[in-house]
């Protein structure tokens, strides 16, 4: 399969993305449930492109495809779409995959239209390690958790406004409870800590061994334990404070918000993790 024909295929399946996206909004709006189901199977349609192009680049490869800034890039937008799928089919949180699916598709537009793509991946070959692919991909997977729980608190505040100003519409009475929201903010973020703990562990084994001249100051690392810091001063407040509410809902999209930095920025600013070059 060429790598042009692969490109078109990326850019088909991101129009398609599109569309569901823009149909989640016409519903976010105006509570068409039609719009809801055809944007549905449209993103399910999507998550079955992207799970063959992962196969795709495992067989490539001959490993699972993390170890670049494009192959992470990749796997954590199939991680979002995967997440959203699973849980608006086992809770029917509404808004929820549309929420998520903003930033999936952001995601997958800079994994399909950025130059990195084309980058040698000598580099990445000959750190091959299955301690580093484990690192890598536990890495992604908390994010993937993180973001999902962002929606959630994001979620949380819209329904807090709308409470607030007594908005009793059909957006108020299709987002779910205040409560219900809260809890699966907080159960995910319970998951995607341990994750980022293990991954940060496994990452610095691999680091002690690979890499003689570490330095410890690297802007990535100290932005991962910046991350795993905000995370756990959250679940801190929410079980040994027993706080709830707007405030821990602000507190969990600002965390959101350093992962983002943390992915992009200090990736770039890193001596350590020269696969995001």
């Amino acid at each position: 399969m060429g790598d042009l024909y692969i490109t078109r295929l990326h850019e088909i399946t991101i129009m398609i993305y599109a569309a569901s996206v823009l149909l989640y909004f016409i519903d976010f709006l105006n509570s068409n449930r039609r719009a809801n189901k055809v944007a549905f199977w449209l993103l399910a349609f999507v998550w079955g492109f992207q799970t063959i192009f992962l196969i795709y680049y495992m067989v490539d490869q001959g490993r699972f495809p993390v170890l670049t800034l494009f192959e992470g890039l990749y796997f954590y937008a199939w991680v979002l779409v995967t997440l959203s799928l699973a849980i608006n089919k086992l809770l029917k949180v509404d808004f929820i995959v549309f929420f998520t699916n903003i930033l999936g598709f952001i995601i997958m537009a800079i994994h399909t239209f950025a130059p990195v793509q084309y980058d040698s991946n000598v580099m990445s070959e000959q750190l091959i390690s299955e301690l580093l692919l484990i690192h890598i991909t536990m890495a992604i997977l908390s994010y993937g958790a993180f973001s999902i729980s962002v929606v959630f608190s994001l979620l949380y505040l819209i329904q807090y406004d709308l409470l607030k100003r007594k908005k009793w519409g059909k957006l108020l009475w299709r987002i779910t409870d205040l409560t219900k929201l809260d809890y699966w903010s907080y159960i995910l973020n319970v998951i995607g800590v341990p994750m980022l703990i293990l991954s940060l562990i496994l990452g610095l084994q691999w680091a002690w061994i690979k890499v003689p001249d570490l330095t410890w100051y690297d802007a990535k690392l100290i932005g991962s334990f910046i991350v795993l810091a905000v995370y756990s001063i959250y679940l801190y407040l929410r079980v040994g404070k027993e706080m709830y509410g707007k405030s821990l809902a602000l507190w969990n999209v600002a965390s959101f918000l350093i992962v983002l930095i943390n992915f992009f920025l200090f990736g770039k600013l890193s001596s350590f993790h020269f696969w995001y070059q």
